[in-house]
């Protein structure tokens, strides 16, 4: 598969474009500064040197253009302010999406966070991630030009991946790490019966494989 990924750079973007490359995949990795192109490439990964904040749909559905799949990974980052919550999390996801329907790249993958709503109230930072968010995977949810996968997180850690999760529609809060994530969403991608789910993803006792498969109804 060809997949392309926004926010190449980013803890889980960079642990995945290492499981994709090496089962084979051809893997694109979309990054806002030059500089990371050497961590992308050490991955396995192509570089893709594209602003979201800025970028137009066209700009963005050209890089898409013969993916077999699309990754939203990017985010604002836990220094970021309520400006970038929104030109981001929330602004840069709906661009991702668009761009997706017009380059004709059905299946469409989010890494969200557990928590997020659109009607999430408060005004402090991560309030407003949250909602921002909630936004826009109820963009997403909303596309019927995608077949789309929103996957939540709870507490991201940087721990050794287990192999090990709990993916339910609800899981209750804890933590998982990365390496788990990255894992998760290799499946996911390989999984279209995932389509049209909104799943949280805690550690847990299934294997990987099989916790995708049973949300699968496989």
């Amino acid at each position: 598969m060809r997949i392309v990924i926004a926010g190449g750079h980013g803890q889980i973007a960079l642990r995945l474009e290492r499981l994709l490359a090496a089962r084979g995949d051809e893997v694109a990795g979309i990054i806002r500064k030059a500089e990371q192109g050497d961590d992308l490439r050490a991955a396995g990964a192509e570089p893709v040197v594209l602003d979201l904040e800025s970028a137009s749909v066209e700009e963005v559905a050209e890089r898409l253009r013969g993916a077999d799949a699309a990754v939203f990974a990017a985010g604002a980052g836990p220094g970021s302010g309520t400006a970038r919550k929104d030109t981001v999390d929330r602004g840069a996801a709906v661009l991702f999406a668009d761009a997706a329907v017009r380059a004709g790249v059905r299946r469409f993958v989010v890494v969200s966070s557990m928590g997020a709503d659109p009607d999430h109230q408060g005004d402090g930072i991560f309030d407003v991630y949250l909602r921002a968010k909630g936004e826009a995977d109820a963009y997403v949810q909303g596309l019927d030009s995608l077949d789309w996968t929103i996957l939540r997180p709870g507490a991201l850690t940087d721990d050794a991946g287990t192999g090990l999760a709990r993916l339910e529609a609800r899981t209750g809060r804890g933590p998982v790490p990365r390496d788990d994530v990255a894992a998760v969403l290799t499946e996911l991608l390989d999984t279209p019966a995932t389509s049209g789910l909104t799943l949280e993803l805690i550690s847990g006792s299934a294997p990987v494989a099989v916790a995708v498969k049973a949300v699968a109804g496989n």
